[in-house]
């Protein structure tokens, strides 16, 4: 790869920077950048400003001090991806894998085993797409008549709402417009990082995600725009550390805001540090350092502001909690007490009893969140199919939208909409993908007779 060190901001840049983000103004790339050099004294300033940032919109929400996570488990539906990306562990190859994918056994053992202590959600992770690369995942899914790995992970979502009432969340990666709408309806939330808008660092060849075709950030970014459009509840991020630059990193912090203040749909937002794994393309990279985590997370505070809900994975701090509570993160995301990271294996979750204790030293509380966040728990439609209502509605607090913590998942029924409905279902999918074609509705005829037929009887009386 190409260097592209550049000179960091002068002292009297960071100030500027830090005085304007201290006045509630608004900040362009440059002087967010700037924030990113932002250590010391001016590290603690802007730190403070964000959490000052994070605490408003707490208590706008109605729930001061609080910060939340999502009990959850684990499912690596398939570790076969058509992507190659340089830095990652949970992608393999076909012969190291006892089977192209879990059986829906499995699945359900992992899911039964959650409920069992109590969690709510079941985050589904998988390779993009890997019948497209690997014949083995092909020929998996047709012994067992699915046309796609996303028509399976669809048929496990609704196995794992019926059998235990856990809530799907899904991360099958880069998803059409189509497949946003067909999995809505089985999961309450979706999730995809956008990771970094610096195209260079896909397109470039010894990039990170060079090789990689669904990391070209134009995809990534339309995928944001299209689970806005389909009304998904959809948590997306950035990874730090990875080759970009401050001003790359900003941007794309900048490109989340545009989209979340175009449609609405942006529950969360992660910042996620780089760390090195053994055995990966980047094993000689060093990791994200902890100073720039923080400084990143409050910068994305500050651009993003009180409303947003912002995470920072608790196994990849090093113990720093409090570091990263003072930068203001308002959420620890999913932890698990039952099945490991398996995107990052050799960091696991801290118990919740010690992150509770962690968040409570900071002066925060603790509380459990479902893997569709409050505010759009209590927004119901458009957000929430209603096919899943009975699900969520099981799990949550209606007066805060937060999980029940003492609820347990049991399974409910979930069905197909009648196919015998009369209406026009496909019109709002019509006009916005062709426009308006005519001058009247599709199904005029069916609905208000055959209009040639009547004239033609007038016409003969």
């Amino acid at each position: 790869m190409v260097d592209r060190t550049v000179p960091g901001p002068t002292d009297a840049s960071v100030r500027r920077a830090l005085h304007r983000a201290a006045s509630g103004r608004a900040l362009d790339v440059d002087e967010a950048a700037a924030l990113l050099a932002a250590r010391g004294g001016a590290l603690d300033e802007l730190l403070d400003v964000a959490g000052a940032v994070r605490d408003a919109g707490l208590r706008e929400a109605g729930r001061p001090g609080v910060v939340t996570y999502s009990k959850k488990v684990f499912i690596p539906l398939t570790r076969l991806c058509r992507d190659r990306c340089h830095y990652c562990t949970f992608a393999t190859v076909p012969h190291r894998l006892p089977a192209a994918f879990l059986d829906r056994d499995e699945v359900l053992a992992i899911a039964r085993a959650g409920a069992a202590q109590g969690c709510k959600e079941a985050l589904f992770t998988l390779g993009d797409r890997p019948e497209e690369r690997w014949p083995a995942a092909r020929q998996w899914l047709d012994e067992r008549g699915y046309d796609s790995t996303l028509d399976y992970l669809r048929a496990c979502a609704v196995a794992v709402l019926e059998e235990t009432g856990l809530l799907p969340h899904l991360n099958p990666g880069v998803l059409s417009w189509s497949e946003l709408q067909r999995l809505k309806p089985v999961a309450p939330s979706m999730g995809m990082m956008l990771e970094t808008t610096a195209t260079r660092l896909w397109s470039e060849p010894g990039g990170p995600h060079f090789g990689s075709p669904d990391k070209e950030p134009a995809v990534r970014l339309r995928v944001l725009d299209d689970a806005g459009r389909v009304g998904v509840p959809f948590t997306t991020g950035i990874l730090i550390g990875i080759g970009e630059t401050p001003a790359e990193r900003v941007d794309a912090i900048f490109a989340i805001r545009r989209a979340h203040r175009e449609y609405g749909h942006l529950q969360e937002v992660i910042v996620q540090n780089f760390r090195a794994k053994p055995d990966t393309a980047m094993r000689g990279m060093p990791d994200a350092e902890l100073r720039d985590l923080a400084a990143t997370v409050a910068v994305a505070r500050v651009l993003l502001g009180p409303k947003a809900r912002i995470q920072a994975p608790p196994n990849l701090i090093a113990g720093e909690y409090d570091l990263l509570l003072r930068a203001g993160i308002d959420d620890w995301g999913g932890v698990s007490p039952l099945t490991p990271d398996h995107v990052n294996p050799e960091r696991p979750w801290p118990q919740i009893d010690e992150l509770a204790r962690h968040t409570e030293k900071s002066g925060f509380t603790l509380r459990e969140r479902l893997t569709i966040y409050p505010e759009y728990v209590r927004a119901g439609d458009p957000w929430l199919d209603p096919r899943l209502l009975p699900h969520v509605g099981a799990l949550a607090d209606p007066a805060t939208g937060l999980a029940v913590e003492a609820a347990r998942p049991v399974g409910r029924p979930w069905q197909e909409p009648d196919e015998t409905y009369g209406g026009r279902t496909d019109l709002h999918a019509t006009i916005d993908t062709t426009g308006r074609t005519g001058d009247r509705r599709g199904d005029f005829d069916h609905v208000y007779g055959d209009w040639a037929e009547v004239a033609g009887k007038v016409t003969a009386g």
